[in-house]
């Protein structure tokens, strides 16, 4: 999963509930009807529907096809009705009279509370959609028409040209409210978003709707692409013109905020701090054992580069099909986590308008029937240089872990689970850190498992993923809280994340506007430490799948709830404490 975190957690937030709702709609006898027709029940059913109303792309991302080429309203007037409603949601959900509530539904309604408050803190603390471009533009993805087989092409056709009607007017929207200055980052992001589908809508979609034959169809697509077209050539000489500085920061005091309502974490940040730096330090000195065996004399960087030049033969899609073929095995010989349903999922290159991460992966959601998940590789940036490209594509172990991330065992394997969960609202909310802390954790216990039988060139690759988010976490408190530049976390993520020029630049970017992107190495930090307090009286090592399967059997909720639910409330830390070494001889082993 990519920069969208804000925007796709609130889709995966709802990407499971219509399981749910039909599950409580449908006859029930026991204890289950009690939860059905429960005043809880009775608020989560009618909180999804105005939600949805509220919300038509994530309602469309979903697969509820009413809303197909509806486009948000983040207007002044749309921001301060839809302000209200969260309020209001936040007051009903607040007066369900826990008396007549189980235990199950109180966890549940925690959840709910702290989704609308991370929604509120990024509506008006951060006011996100007065600031950011990109925050429209992911909005805005029509990817759904483009790539979904959800429905016959002709009807795919027509919803995506009411989409692209409806596109001039949601653009001069946002046009109209974001004054300005901008952060420059996020200005040149933007420019690539939108010239990204700006080219998409003129080259590839006449392609994708070339086998409808309607020539009313055709004459239609064609105006609305004109149209569209224009509006976005218009938004780029705005986005151009606009002044830009360097405030992109949260500073220290939203920063932490950010952590309480988002992931209820409530950490120091000096103690934070010191929790990723030394768990860059145990990775570093992990890479220097296995490049002492892969490429003995030469430093990490050179190391790290070395590996990377072993590139999937048949390049990097078709070498994810066949890694993930040879991940879900390895996960099935070794019994690691239970593979709860079939669910297929492909591989395909990212399309340009999204190709600002190496990849990700989409999910359909629940009302989709027999629809893979698609698994996205970008390519590299064309209007780099040819040295530029080749280093950006990824090594055969990297990728090996990125795979891993991604599908087997990472977050499509979480989403098959959170679809099993017997919590409704465990099946509709998978947040940032639980997902991409999940998804990073199993790189590195698929190694501890024995993925890769002792290679170190294997090892390196789950390395310079764990270095990378790494350099994640730490540019992230040192962009929002420290006064880093965003050059001083591209040479932090070239120097000590091992990544090359465009990653790092690519990274360090996403960095000043996704500043949660610490959640993949905090996630991962926070579910070793609960697996290895939850496995030590249970049989330790043994008792690994018991965890991975119970852990994910909640479906995706802040990780300290999660925790205290595993744990039944007993004390403990978020995480284990630093220790005061530090790696020796880091700078010269660089």
């Amino acid at each position: 999963m990519s920069f969208r975190h804000t925007q796709v957690f609130l889709f995966v937030f709802l990407a499971f509930t219509f399981a749910g709702c039909e599950k409580t709609s449908s006859p029930a006898t026991g204890p289950a009807a009690v939860s059905a027709v429960s005043a809880w029940a009775g608020f989560r059913v009618a909180f999804i529907e105005e939600y949805l109303a509220a919300n038509p792309t994530q309602a469309i991302d979903l697969g509820k096809h009413e809303y197909d080429g509806l486009l948000p309203d983040y207007s002044v007037a749309g921001r301060e009705k839809y302000a209200g409603k969260l309020r209001d949601w936040r007051q009903r959900a607040r007066t369900v009279n826990a008396a007549d509530m189980n235990p199950d539904e109180i966890f549940e309604r925690e959840y709910l509370l702290s989704d609308l408050e991370e929604e509120l803190f990024w509506l008006e603390d951060v006011q996100i959609y007065e600031r950011n471009p990109l925050s429209w533009g992911y909005a805005a993805f029509p990817s759904v028409y483009l790539t979904r087989a959800y429905a016959p092409l002709e009807v795919r056709m027509d919803s995506f040209n009411t989409y692209l009607e409806n596109l001039p007017a949601y653009l001069a929207s946002m046009r109209a409210t974001i004054e300005g200055p901008i952060p420059r980052t996020w200005a040149e992001n933007a420019v690539d978003m939108f010239g990204g589908l700006d080219k998409f809508f003129g080259s590839a979609v006449p392609e994708i709707f070339a086998p409808v034959k309607d020539t009313e169809r055709q004459q239609r697509l064609a105006a609305a692409t004109d149209a569209a077209r224009e509006s976005l050539q218009e938004t780029l000489v705005w986005l151009e013109g606009m002044e830009r500085d360097e405030n992109f920061a949260l500073g220290p005091e939203r920063f932490s905020r950010m952590l309480w309502v988002t992931e209820r974490v409530d950490t120091r940040l000096a103690e934070l701090k010191a929790i990723g730096e030394a768990d860059m330090a145990r990775n570093l000195a992990a890479m220097r054992t296995a490049c002492e065996k892969f490429a003995p004399g030469l430093s990490l960087v050179d190391c790290a580069a070395k590996s990377k030049l072993d590139k999937p033969p048949e390049g990097p899609v078709e070498g994810a099909k066949r890694q993930l073929h040879e991940l879900k095995q390895f996960v099935i010989e070794n019994d690691i986590v239970s593979i709860p349903s079939g669910d297929p999922v492909t591989v395909d290159a990212a399309p340009p308008y999204n190709a600002s991460n190496l990849a990700y992966i989409e999910i359909p959601g629940p009302y989709e029937k027999k629809l893979p998940a698609v698994y996205y590789i970008a390519p590299p940036n064309p209007e780099w240089s040819e040295e530029q490209q080749q280093q950006y594509l990824p090594g055969e172990t990297d990728l090996l872990f990125v795979s891993a991330h991604e599908v087997w065992p990472g977050h499509f394997l979480n989403f098959l689970h959170a679809k099993q969960s017997e919590s409704v609202y465990g099946r509709i909310s998978v947040g940032y850190a639980f997902a991409e802390g999940w998804a990073h954790y199993t790189e590195e216990m698929m190694l501890d498992a024995g993925l890769g039988a002792g290679d170190p060139q294997v090892h390196i690759g789950q390395l310079t993923n764990a270095l990378l988010r790494d350099a994640r976490y730490l540019s992230s408190i040192g962009l929002h809280t420290e006064g880093m530049s965003v050059e001083e976390s591209q040479r932090l993520f070239i120097e000590k994340g091992l990544q090359d020029p465009g990653n790092a630049k690519q990274q360090a970017y996403r960095g000043t506007s996704d500043p949660g992107y610490l959640n993949y190495t905090m996630g991962k930090l926070m579910i070793r430490k609960l697996r290895d307090d939850w496995a030590a009286s249970r049989g330790g090592r043994s008792a690994w799948k018991a965890f991975h399967d119970e852990f994910l059997s909640y479906g995706g909720p802040p990780i300290p709830m999660v925790r205290d639910a595993m744990l039944d409330g007993a004390e403990g830390s978020l995480f284990a404490a630093p220790t005061v070494e530090t790696a020796a001889g880091e700078a010269e082993a660089l």
